[in-house]
């Protein structure tokens, strides 16, 4: 630096808030019933991608069997898991209601996941829930959720279950689910 000047420091300030948060969440039929047939499924899936698109999320992928769904959505900065979860169940809730007389009593569980996913992870993820028709073949909603959240856990012998899919704590003994 030349003799006689000083450093300037300038502050500058963040002209935007930026997120990247990417989540799995996951949820099912009450009672983890099986009344979502193959055709119903597939337009559930596209109406789901576009309500989180309506809240300022991007639905990367939607997908599920016949009792839960899947969905890699990156959240906007505005928008909680919480509130997204509400509106996706709620609006869907009310529309499967109007696509089938056998759903005219349709509701979701009270409870769901969301686990954070890394950008790296993401085409991963986008395959496992676009092969759930296979994956089913071979493991039960109970055991895929368990192997859910014990790699994002890492063998935590402690889930804050707090209603997720609804009797799944049992599935989880001898963990404890009574909450923290």
């Amino acid at each position: 630096m030349p003799r006689g000047l000083t450093a300037r420091y300038r502050i500058l300030a963040m002209p935007q808030s930026l997120a990247l948060v990417i989540v799995h969440v996951i949820f099912s039929t009450h009672d983890r019933d099986p009344v979502l047939s193959h055709p119903t499924r597939h337009d559930l899936h596209a109406y789901l991608a576009t309500r989180a698109r309506l809240t300022g999320c991007e639905c990367y992928c939607a997908g599920g069997v016949s009792d839960h769904m899947h969905l890699a959505v990156r959240l906007s900065r505005t928008v909680t898991v919480a509130k997204l979860v509400e509106e996706l169940k709620t609006s869907s809730s009310k529309w499967l209601k109007t696509q089938s007389p056998n759903l005219k009593l349709f509701s979701w569980q009270s409870g769901y996941g969301a686990f954070s996913v890394g950008p790296s992870d993401l085409p991963a993820l986008r395959r496992y829930i676009q092969t759930q028709e296979t994956h089913h073949a071979k493991h039960s909603f109970q055991d895929e959720f368990r192997g859910v959240v014990e790699e994002v856990w890492g063998g935590v012998r402690r889930a804050v279950c707090v209603g997720l899919i609804g009797n799944l704590c049992r599935a989880f003994s001898p963990w404890d689910c009574g909450g923290p």
